[in-house]
């Protein structure tokens, strides 16, 4: 009795594991070819796809799960390569950092991480937080919590009153002197002992400052931050532990010295020459607009007390001019990876990129792709996530209508699943 009861139980666990989801998609983007497919089956095994068919094949099984997206079209989930997960500005945010405790944050960005997944993102780089955003990845990655698959940075690194520089605005009984430990450099030494702290603290890749930024509380929001040799180390270090390197940088100067340096992204670019879009399509490196983040923050520039006063006129310099300087990149050739630095606006409006993208000139197709085969070959995973394809993640999101004809529909997300499991239905 005890043995049929076993072999009971093993075959109920074996008919459990060959669930099948099938999912009948009217319209399927192929990513990889860049063209809109019809009345097409993905069977969804386990966390991978397992076939696609021609037509709306019926299961056979009847414990296998049916999900009819025949008036949708379906995507691979999308990948965003710039949002800072432990955070959104406000008027308090600076204020906040004295007030919360890592319970605060952690709580607050659980909320964000769901919002982000329901969005259509099923995979997000988070660059730059104070930790907290490790701890995150890893609740989702346990199933703790609901939310995107992460590759984290942990905390971005700076140069002394650089824009990660996380003492900068505060008193002098407050300000210190933070080092490689807190993410601040000032030698390759110190550069390359930044990195492996990150790696020790379960970062996933690494962010630098390159340049000044807009919403940190200091003067200068575009000056070359690093020399030249502070860069070659971070990268040459990075590399060595298998992390990309993203590099915040508006002014021209701090993005060559990047660029030559090593980095794989330049995130948000703002006063990009033409030299320095050539010297990217030399090095292979990937532009990272986020154009919403840009305007996003010329628009709170205006409401007097959203930001510190020293932060309004680079906010106001500099947000308006990202979109302008995307479009003259994208026309020049320069590889482009989706990325809206989510958190600086609120989380699950990062969809709104594709829409600042098409206005000034990239096709539907090519904005769809940046998003998804794009950034997954940034991020390494070329060959399991960014496509619908047999044997790949079953990440798979899907629209209310065609966002070939229509970019906003990117914008109405309303079927997501990742690796396998739905979430939004």
């Amino acid at each position: 009795m005890k043995k049929l009861i076993l072999i009971l139980c093993v075959l109920q666990m074996n008919l459990s594991a060959a669930q099948n989801i099938y999912l009948h998609c009217g319209q399927l983007i192929d990513t990889e070819k860049g063209v809109v497919l019809t009345k097409k089956t993905v069977i969804v095994s386990g966390e991978k796809i397992k076939a696609i068919k021609n037509g709306f094949v019926v299961p056979e099984n009847p414990k296998d799960v049916l999900v009819d997206l025949k008036s949708k079209t379906v995507m691979p989930g999308l990948i965003d390569m710039h949002v800072h997960m432990e955070n959104e500005y406000n008027p308090a945010r600076y204020m906040d950092q004295f007030t919360a405790n890592e319970a605060d944050v952690a709580f607050k960005s659980v909320n964000y991480a769901e919002i982000t997944l329901l969005a259509g993102f099923t995979t997000v780089r988070d660059l730059g937080g104070t930790g907290v955003n490790i701890a995150l990845r890893n609740a989702i990655n346990n199933n703790t919590i609901v939310g995107p698959r992460i590759f984290t940075a942990g905390k971005a690194i700076a140069t002394t009153g650089g824009h990660a520089d996380p003492t900068n605005g505060r008193n002098k009984l407050l300000m210190g002197d933070p080092g490689p430990e807190q993410g601040v450099i000032n030698s390759p030494d110190e550069a390359r002992k930044a990195v492996r702290q990150r790696y020790k603290n379960g970062a996933d890749n690494i962010k630098i400052t390159a340049t000044g930024g807009v919403l940190s509380v200091a003067k200068n929001g575009q000056n070359p931050q690093f020399t030249i040799e502070e860069v070659k180390a971070i990268c040459a270090t990075a590399k060595d532990y298998g992390m990309i390197i993203a590099a915040h940088a508006h002014g021209d100067e701090g993005m060559q010295r990047a660029v030559i340096g090593g980095v794989t992204t330049i995130e948000h670019g703002t006063k990009m020459s033409t030299k320095t879009m050539d010297l990217m399509k030399q090095y292979g490196t990937y532009f990272v607009p986020t154009i919403t983040a840009g305007k996003a923050v010329a628009e709170n520039a205006k409401i007097e007390g959203f930001y510190p006063e020293i932060i309004v006129p680079k906010a106001l310099e500099i947000g308006p001019k990202i979109q302008s300087t995307f479009a003259k990149a994208y026309k020049r050739g320069v590889p482009i990876a989706f990325g809206t630095d989510a958190g600086v606006f609120p989380h699950g409006l990062n969809a709104k990129e594709f829409g600042y993208m098409v206005e000034v000139g990239m096709p539907e197709m090519e904005a769809i792709q940046s998003a998804t085969i794009t950034n997954a070959k940034v991020l390494g995973l070329a060959d399991q996530l960014g496509q619908i394809k047999t044997d790949y993640i079953a990440d798979i999101v899907a629209t209310d209508s065609n966002p070939i004809d229509d970019i906003s529909a990117m914008e109405r997300i309303d079927f997501v699943m990742k690796a396998g499991k739905i979430y939004k239905k």
